[in-house]
């Protein structure tokens, strides 16, 4: 594994508590991404350094754009459409758990426009969080026994699905048939050594947290308290080690008319004063340039 040396900088000059889910709209050109614990929907616009924010009422963890406008965000209570012309929401479907102990995080459309989303089980243990399909104005759940759904992305031909537990330390990969929605066969794509009791965040490479993949299919994934991003192979190989000047990376996506700009989001919450105090750019939103260009995002369909 080599170490990239990539010029990064900051695209966003905004400390967000837990930066998440940035999206590159295809259509608008436009960074939007989510501050779960502020409840707040961004918008960035790179051209003119104009940054829009919405207040959503409730945490939301992630967002896709809507087929026929709009986002779709899936906040603790459930999905909702937000019109980013007027500003209003119209919910579309209640939460499948209970919103006292779990809430929506990552999550994306398929290439097919199914909306995929995992949830974070806040008291930890056991292990109830999950992997949800929406699709038909139905939820189903698809993987389960987890802490905190991440990761997701699929193959540049669809037929590779990506999922992570960022506590497990562990990123799965499944067969994905477009067709029907459905993944089978879960294995190992990569996983990550646990943090010792005593060992430092210096010496700890960090646990995946959310990821985009490129048009060649390597995988690119933030690695939280890792301080780096790591770009992986289709057969989970670790390529590159982009060091970053924040400790909580937390997603990257690919931007730009191009697709070769990667942002990355980042959190400060709950972080020591004295970290904070040496990572001014912690839960801001970094950028940097890569060779190969990143897939676009997929719209969401609700009918």
């Amino acid at each position: 594994m080599s170490e990239a040396l990539y010029q990064v900088s900051l695209a966003v000059n905004a400390r967000a508590r837990l930066g998440e889910s940035p999206l590159w709209h295809p259509i608008e050109q436009l960074l939007y991404y989510v501050d779960i614990p502020s409840c707040q929907v961004l918008r960035f616009k790179p051209a003119t350094e104009q940054l829009m924010r919405w207040d959503v009422g409730s945490e939301v963890g992630c967002l896709a754009p809507l087929e026929d406008g709009g986002l779709l965000l899936a906040q603790r209570d459930g999905l909702w459409r937000l019109d980013t012309t007027t500003g209003q929401r119209t919910q579309v479907a209640t939460a499948p758990y209970d919103t006292a102990t779990q809430r929506f995080n990552d999550g994306k459309a398929d290439p097919q426009g199914r909306f995929w989303a995992g949830t974070v089980y806040e008291p930890r243990e056991p292990a109830l969080a999950a992997l949800y399909r929406y699709t038909g104005g139905q939820f189903t759940s698809m993987v389960g026994e987890a802490v905190t759904a991440n990761g997701l992305g699929w193959s540049p031909d669809g037929r590779t699905m990506y999922w992570t537990d960022t506590r497990a330390h562990t990123i799965w990969a499944f067969d994905f048939d477009g067709a029907s929605g459905v993944i089978a066969n879960r294995r190992v794509f990569s996983t990550f050594a646990r943090r010792g009791a005593e060992q430092s965040l210096e010496d700890y490479g960090g646990r995946p947290d959310g990821a985009a993949v490129d048009v060649d299919g390597c995988y690119w994934v933030a690695m939280y308290e890792g301080q780096r991003l790591l770009q992986l192979s289709p057969r989970g190989e670790r390529l590159r080690e982009v060091v970053l000047p924040v400790r909580c990376p937390t997603m990257p996506c690919f931007g730009g008319a191009d697709l070769r700009t990667l942002y990355i989001t980042s959190a400060s919450d709950k972080r020591p004063a004295e970290e904070l105090a040496s990572q001014p750019w912690a839960g801001c939103v970094l950028q940097l340039r890569v060779e190969t260009p990143g897939l676009p995002a997929n719209f969401a369909r609700l009918a």
